[in-house]
């Protein structure tokens, strides 16, 4: 049994006329009748009545006639799904997000993709910046949104976002009331900061830039969250150097102030490996691509 033979039956059961059926299928009818008969061979059943009078279903052609069709409907959708996935337009990406990426990029990013491409599913994990490294290498991801420069060789990058740090008080701190903050200012006050583990390069910069300023930070609160670092700051617990972006948090109890000398900027980039990207990658990419642009005024 084949899935020609399937059609003809399908063709024939529809109009019950072998003219008609054959001009559907684009084909003469001797040949439709050997299709039909090879069925029926396979099958074991006679599943039309041949006569004078026309053609008609037998009991077991209309037993049959259901179950083709869902055959043939079946056929149609894997074909269909392939052919999607293999075009890029369904299936699914793998995706690890770090960090104020949540508040700077990624929501446009994943609305925009949403509306382009309805069949495509986005499976998103968080994930340190540290993390994701080692996802991306053993290929559990296919793309993650980062807060690193210690990029492994065969990675390609794309930046999302880049946003200064901003000193993040408790809202009834001394300080608060400050247009602009110099760092030294902060010296002797208990620090909230991301763990390295987590944020290497973020952590390192922050504790040299307090030493440019005169002072080692004691190091109260070490978090494995940006946005845990503002809430423990919320609480009156301490003071830190976070991204611009987590003002966008609304957490109610802090302040955000510039630093009179900036630090260098908190950047966010989309990593994904070298070659042999899908067509489903690539289209995300290029999304990617057009919303940083348009993030950065290019």
């Amino acid at each position: 049994m084949e899935f020609r033979h399937l059609r003809c039956f399908t063709v024939l059961a529809e109009e019950l006329h072998f003219g008609r059926a054959a001009q559907r299928l684009a084909m003469t009818q001797p040949p439709l009748s050997m299709n039909i008969q090879q069925l029926e061979a396979s099958v074991g059943a006679r599943l039309f009545e041949r006569n004078s009078r026309g053609v008609a279903l037998t009991a077991a052609g209309l037993a049959f006639l259901p179950r083709a069709q869902a055959l043939l409907e079946q056929a149609a959708l894997a074909a269909r799904e392939a052919r999607d996935v293999g075009q890029g337009l369904a299936g699914q990406l793998q995706i690890g997000f770090a960090g104020t990426v949540l508040y700077r990029g990624l929501p446009q990013v994943l609305r925009d993709f949403a509306a382009a491409h309805p069949r495509l599913r986005l499976a998103l994990r968080e994930l340190s910046s540290s993390e994701q490294l080692v996802e991306l290498v053993h290929d559990r991801l296919d793309l993650g949104f980062v807060h690193t420069t210690r990029v492994p060789a065969g990675f390609s990058q794309i930046l999302v976002s880049s946003q200064p740090f901003m000193a993040c008080l408790p809202a009834g701190h001394p300080l608060a009331g400050e247009a602009v903050l110099p760092l030294e200012r902060l010296k002797g006050e208990a620090f909230a900061i991301v763990m390295r583990a987590v944020s290497p390069d973020y952590h390192d910069r922050i504790l040299a830039a307090c030493a440019d300023a005169g002072f080692e930070p004691s190091l109260a609160f070490e978090l494995r969250h940006w946005l845990s670092v503002v809430s423990v700051i919320a609480q009156g617990l301490g003071v830190g150097l976070v991204p611009a972006a987590l003002q966008q948090a609304g957490l109610p109890g802090v302040v955000f102030r510039p630093l009179a000398r900036p630090l260098l900027p908190y950047d966010t980039h989309c990593l994904s490996k070298d070659g042999g990207h899908h067509p489903a990658l690539l289209a995300f990419l290029d999304m990617v691509r057009r919303s940083s642009a348009a993030l950065s005024g290019g």
